[in-house]
């Protein structure tokens, strides 16, 4: 069931502030999570900051909607019991909804803790996308020996092409270029992309840091996951959404792109521990001391043959980027004469 709706969140996009309940069924299940989130339970310092994002949210919850929140979600012996609750594995199950709730709001209180340390620290993009990318290339390093990637690339946005996008954006701010750092994985075959997803949901990456509504995926449609894997039916009925929910919902791929063009494209806040910029937790003397930060990249995935049809006819990057270039010139020009080139 886990390994369903962990795939589902990232072919549309999805987000688990829309989840009703978690999959965890064991305290080691709920560690390894913990861990892979880049929060040790086992260090007193990160057990104290968990604590406090999970006291916030509990105040948040009590003074905003009056929520009555039980001692035992709002103080549990152990963290690991919170997420056990909210996955209906541990009684009573009557605490299933309230800690569900509470872990949502962690959720958006830890992402804003983690902005405002990348705000106060003095790091660059660059030295960002060095960290992000050796932790991605190690990942990767380990699907290149299971023989599932045939081929791996980062890349870094220049800044003539970061001017580009935004002008061909309707929004033009800065923040919402979520590609500044990429990477590209392709695999040797369709149903190799699957594992991989997985694996990087397992390695790389907590599933619930999958940034909503900025997936584009015209490769592979959900419900033909479940008609190629025909064990993963068992859990239609149990599923957050129903199956018809994107035939419903409706995606918009990306304009540039050719008409035959297929990929999976979604970004992720890739958790960053940030105590090569900070001083050590006796020393710190910060009110909030958290020591997490986040930095956004961008996943491209296919398989091979598909790659090596995007580079043919109107879907080749070159026409691709030609589309966007026409586009930011006409928006620059309206309503001005255009200059004449040199």
């Amino acid at each position: 069931m886990k390994e369903l709706e962990r795939i589902r969140l990232i072919l549309r996009g999805g987000s688990v502030i829309d989840w009703r309940r978690l999959h965890f069924k064991t305290w080691d299940e709920v560690d390894r999570f913990l861990k892979l989130c880049h929060i040790d339970p086992g260090n007193p310092v990160d057990e104290a900051w968990a604590r406090l994002i999970l006291a916030d949210a509990v105040e948040y919850l009590r003074k905003t909607f009056n929520y009555r929140v039980t001692d035992a979600v709002a103080r549990p012996e152990q963290i690991h019991d919170l997420f056990l609750y909210a996955s209906g594995a541990k009684d009573p199950a009557r605490y299933r909804k309230i800690a569900c709730i509470v872990l949502k709001v962690m959720h958006v209180i830890q992402h804003i803790e983690g902005r405002d340390l990348l705000f106060r620290l003095p790091v660059s993009e660059a030295e960002l996308s060095q960290m992000v990318t050796e932790k991605v290339t190690h990942v990767v390093d380990l699907l290149k020996h299971k023989g599932l990637v045939v081929e791996f690339s980062d890349s870094i946005k220049t800044r003539e092409s970061i001017i580009t996008k935004l002008i061909a954006k309707k929004e033009t701010v800065a923040a919402q270029v979520y590609d500044r750092t990429r990477f590209r994985i392709v695999t040797g075959h369709r149903e190799e992309i699957l594992p991989v997803l997985y694996f990087l949901t397992q390695r790389l990456f907590p599933f619930n840091f999958v940034v909503p509504d900025q997936t584009e995926n015209s490769l592979i449609e959900f419900k033909s996951v479940l008609r190629d894997y025909p064990h993963f039916q068992q859990f239609a009925e149990e599923l957050h959404l129903d199956l018809d929910y994107e035939d419903r919902e409706g995606r918009g791929g990306n304009v540039f792109s050719g008409k035959g063009y297929r990929a999976l494209n979604f970004v992720v806040d890739i958790p960053l521990r940030m105590d090569a910029y900070l001083p050590p937790p006796d020393d710190d003397h910060r009110p909030r001391k958290g020591r997490l930060a986040f930095s956004l990249v961008e996943f491209q995935i296919m398989d091979r043959e598909t790659a090596v049809q995007n580079e043919l006819g109107d879907s080749a990057h070159d026409r691709y980027k030609h589309r966007q270039k026409l586009r930011v010139l006409r928006r620059l020009s309206r309503g001005l004469v255009i200059p004449k080139k040199e």
